[in-house]
């Protein structure tokens, strides 16, 4: 996704609810749902709470509408369209979801959800808006291998540390962007976690940790010093750890990931999304087969602080 600023009032989040059909393990259906309220097929989507981001957001009307959890996987896009009869805009962002467990029940915004194969999608949809991410959900397979490569968050200066910067520790920033990760990396399905032996970065993900209760791995060749002496081992590393299964979580630093990225990305042939390589960053990777796909960027953990209107 991108980190551009978007002039729009109102913001939501949705996804492509999608699952493998009960029938035909190789076949997939997709969810669409009826609103009563303006008659329509839609993708499940709704509005952002104060204080959260939009994959969070994503995540829970997902559940409040279809009563389903769902993981999110990769960004499809972002949609902008004015609302009838106001001076409004409204941005919609998206993502591919898959349904891991639960079930719907009718509720006050939705009164029938339809699980569809993927050629009957369109023609049900009641927007084309909703058809072009379709499009975008079609393009590449839709049961990828998601890793997330996170960049620890803020540790103060180095400059003004005198101690061992390996040790060097999160300040109060730091620790509020470590936990705000925690929901953001669930989202995705955060299933393991390994780290850059630095304080900084293991104490990133150590909330992660305690929250699914699982260990940390540390991986030395992916501090920045690991990567400088063996860059080629760092890579292989990398994508050894991808293969492992589950959703795996990589935390390293700001020497590490851009480069890591640009060459993983040139290796595969895919084209990387603007980034800033911020401090509690992080790219949601999706691989197909062992080869990267597609490679989404997230700014920050934080909610965005929006001017009022």
């Amino acid at each position: 996704m991108t980190d551009k600023p978007v002039k729009a009032n109102i913001f939501a989040a949705g996804a492509v609810l999608w699952r493998k059909s009960p029938s035909n393990p190789y076949e997939i259906e997709i969810a669409l749902i009826h609103r009563p309220r303006y008659d329509d097929w839609s993708f499940p989507k709704g509005k952002l709470d104060p204080g959260e981001t939009s994959i969070v957001a994503a995540i829970r009307e997902i559940h409040e509408e279809t009563g389903i959890n769902a993981q999110l996987g990769r960004y499809l896009s972002g949609v902008t369209y004015p609302i009838p009869g106001h001076r409004k805009l409204k941005r919609v962002e998206y993502w591919a979801a898959e349904a891991a467990s639960g079930e719907f029940t009718p509720n006050d915004e939705v009164d029938e959800l339809r699980w569809l194969a993927p050629d009957l999608v369109a023609e049900q949809l009641s927007y084309p808006m909703d058809r072009m991410i379709l499009r975008r959900f079609a393009a590449l397979p839709p049961d990828t291998t998601t890793v997330l490569l996170v960049r620890h968050a803020k540790a103060g200066s180095s400059k003004n540390y005198t101690g061992d910067d390996t040790v060097r520790p999160l300040d109060a920033k730091g620790q509020v962007q470590a936990k705000a990760l925690v929901a953001q990396l669930r989202a995705f399905g955060a299933s393991e976690i390994c780290s850059a032996d630095r304080a900084r970065c293991v104490q990133t993900v150590e909330p992660l940790a305690a929250e699914l209760g699982v260990p940390i791995r540390l991986e030395p060749l992916l501090s920045e010093e690991g990567y400088a002496a063996d860059p080629a081992g760092a890579r292989a590393r990398a994508r050894k750890i991808a293969a492992m299964g589950g959703v795996q979580v990589i935390c390293s630093q700001g020497g590490v990931i851009p480069d890591l990225m640009q060459w993983w990305a040139e290796r595969d042939g895919i084209q990387l999304p603007p980034a800033r390589n911020r401090k509690a960053s992080m790219w949601v990777l999706s691989l197909s087969g062992g080869r990267l796909v597609a490679a989404d960027h997230i700014d920050s953990p934080l909610p965005v602080v929006r001017k009022a209107n």
